[in-house]
Formats: C-alpha cells, sequence, structure tokens
C-alpha cells in the first residue's frame, strides 16, 4: 500500500506536470499571438508597480505560457490535492505558487500575497475557478486585489480555432497554429475599504467588462478585415 500511495505522489508531484506542461509548450510554440491594448497593462504597472491580472478559466490555456513572460508572478492555489499538482506546474514555470482558498488557509495566503507584491510581484487569478459558475467572478478577485493594493487587469484570450470539452465551462484549448489574440483590458482601482454593497458593485463590474471584452475580441473571428487588420504585421 505504502508502495502504491508513493506512486501516486510521484506521479502528482512530478509526472502529470512535467508532461502535461511538455505537451502545453509544444501547442502553445506553434501559435501565432498577437498582443492587444497592452498598454492598459503598462500603465497600471507605471503606476502602482503591481497588477491583479484577471481571466476566465475556460479561456486560460494560452495564458499558461504567456504569463511566465510576466515574472515575478504570483498565483494563489488551494491547498486540495489537485491543488499539489497545479502548484507543481506553476513552480516549473517559474512563477510562485501561493497555497490558500477562502476554505482553508485564505487569510495567511492573503498575507503572502501583500508581501509578494511590496517586493513587485504581479499577481494571476482565475475569477471563476476552480469549479465555476462559468463567467462569474468570485469576491476571492477583488479580496486579493485589496491586499495586494494593485489595480485589477483583466486579460482575455480568444482563438480563431479551437478544441471545446466537456467541462464545466466548456474549456477551450486553441488548435495548433491558430491566431490567438491576448487582449488588456483598462486597470480597475479597488480603494482598501469598501462597505458590502461597494464590494459588490465593484464585483459586477469587473464581470461585466470581462464579459464585454469577450464577446467584442471573439467577433473579430467574423471579420476578416479585422483578423487582416490585427495580425497584419509581425506577430508576437
Amino acid at each position: 500500500m505504502k508502495i502504491k500511495d508513493t506512486l501516486k505522489d510521484v506521479a502528482y508531484r512530478q509526472v502529470f506536470p512535467r508532461g502535461g506542461l511538455l505537451l502545453v509548450k509544444l501547442i502553445s510554440k506553434t501559435y501565432r499571438r498577437r498582443l492587444v491594448d497592452q498598454h492598459h497593462e503598462q500603465a497600471a504597472l507605471d503606476r502602482y508597480g503591481s497588477v491583479v491580472y484577471a481571466s476566465w478559466h475556460q479561456r486560460f490555456f494560452p495564458g499558461i505560457t504567456f504569463f511566465a513572460t510576466r515574472k515575478p508572478i504570483a498565483i494563489m492555489i488551494s491547498q486540495s490535492r489537485d491543488g499539489e499538482m497545479i502548484a507543481r506546474v506553476v513552480d516549473i514555470l517559474g512563477w510562485r505558487s501561493v497555497r490558500g482558498s477562502s476554505s482553508r488557509g485564505g487569510t495567511r495566503a492573503l498575507k503572502e500575497i501583500r508581501r509578494l507584491t511590496g517586493q513587485g510581484y504581479r499577481i494571476g487569478h482565475i475569477v471563476d475557478g476552480p469549479q465555476g459558475p462559468f463567467g462569474v467572478v468570485k469576491p476571492g478577485l477583488v479580496t486579493i486585489a485589496q491586499f495586494a493594493g494593485a489595480p485589477i487587469v483583466p486579460v482575455i484570450t480568444s482563438a480563431q480555432r479551437c478544441w471545446t470539452f466537456n467541462s464545466w465551462d466548456r474549456f477551450m484549448v486553441p488548435k495548433p497554429f491558430s491566431k490567438v489574440i491576448i487582449r488588456f483590458g483598462k486597470p480597475i482601482e479597488v480603494p482598501r475599504r469598501l462597505d458590502a454593497d461597494a464590494f459588490e458593485t465593484l464585483r459586477m463590474d469587473v464581470q461585466h467588462r470581462m464579459q464585454a471584452m469577450y464577446a467584442d475580441t471573439d467577433r473579430i473571428w467574423r471579420k476578416p478585415r479585422s483578423i487582416s487588420s490585427c495580425f497584419g504585421s509581425s506577430s508576437q
């Protein structure tokens, strides 16, 4: 039994993370990627020194390798067994994993995020993970931004051709050699202190902005002229 448990532990900590990440990297290298509205990100960094990137779980596949270019960067990950595997992937990519969630270790993790942003780290956050509901911005995003003392910058991805999986959020993986847009939204300032009504108003504002950004960017693929305008010059 101990041998079996040891093998499972090795699989979760080493085999699955490294094997899965290798596949992600191979596919991602084939993408023709375009960054849009990157000045929003730079404006936030120039003013605050850090940002909290906000993304949907459904579209995060291209972000796995892209956000590794935004180091130093940290992300909060649950203390579950699945979280352990995700944390290993994050560590291999060179991100900083901060373990905690609303149910376990949340306060300690938030204090660690505050410390890291003070050292110049950027923060990544999946707004509707790990199990949805799809597209719903959970309160944790706003709380993280409050502790970090940094603005929220929505970052959305949209691809011309995707595989769609039968998961809770219809998870999307852009097909090899697909065109992929990574778009930055305007920075959203988050006050340190908010009453319950103001907190909920801000949360809904972020949610509506992200929904609008995804819908607007997805429309590009229906317009050949827009595709040509976006990808006409060399891609990044």
